[in-house]
């Protein structure tokens, strides 16, 4: 009778720390989940922001650009035009992602399981890194939109050589930081200079709070189940 009472008292034990477990887990779970909510949002202002200066940026520059090209293509210099042209369009690309960015944190919900966040966290942090990769390539042409055909045929040699050291420099950078400019080059201080902020800092930080939770899920779950003093 001892030993049926003691394997009892063993059992509703085991029950009621199951349940603790869970209960526990599951805390920690939405707190978490608040938490990411939090980050995320503290992003919105400065992505609507940049988004609307963006659009007004390229809306004005659009026009007069297309303008230019259309009205009076033949006296402009064809420098100024294309650097133009590139800039705006490489900034445009740019906005798309980050308006595809502001969906994907509204998306976002504390409710939803915490492999969707991941994979939403997941697209957030690769679009981050295409948008720099992106905004990195306009580097070129603000070395040259200033150039002038009269100035190479007329102007002294040693200035058009460093102008043309210069942009040489600014592409070879360019095409550098868009080949390199990836995840697994974070911890690298170039990197770290360039992302530190309110565009980097939250994303990374809650795919560390959500990598903790299914760290702590995996701890939670016994190799072995518990046994009773009678097995």
């Amino acid at each position: 009778m001892e030993d049926t009472e003691l394997i009892n008292l063993w059992k509703a034990y085991d029950k009621k720390l199951d349940e603790n477990l869970v209960l526990n887990r599951k805390n920690a779970e939405d707190i978490t989940k608040m938490k990411v909510q939090s980050l995320l949002n503290a992003m919105k202002p400065l992505k609507i922001f940049t988004l609307l200066a963006g659009l007004l940026w390229v809306g004005l520059g659009g026009t007069i650009i297309s303008n230019l090209f259309i009205h009076a293509y033949s006296n402009m210099s064809k420098f100024f035009l294309f650097s133009a042209a590139i800039q705006l369009i490489l900034t445009a690309i740019a906005l798309w992602i980050y308006l595809y960015q502001l969906i994907l944190i509204h998306q976002i919900d504390s409710s939803e399981p915490i492999v969707a966040t991941q994979e939403k966290l997941a697209r957030l942090k690769s679009s981050t890194l295409w948008a720099a990769r992106l905004l990195f390539l306009q580097l070129p042409v603000w070395t040259t939109f200033y150039w002038s055909e009269s100035g190479f045929k007329n102007g002294n040699s040693v200035p058009i050589f460093f102008q043309i050291a210069v942009s040489l420099a600014f592409t070879f950078l360019a095409i550098w930081l868009f080949r390199n400019i990836h995840y697994k080059n974070r911890d690298k201080k170039w990197f770290r200079l360039l992302f530190e902020g309110n565009e980097w800092t939250p994303v990374i930080r809650s795919i560390g709070l959500l990598n903790e939770i299914e760290a702590y899920r995996l701890e939670a779950k016994p190799d072995k189940p518990l046994t009773s003093p009678a097995e």
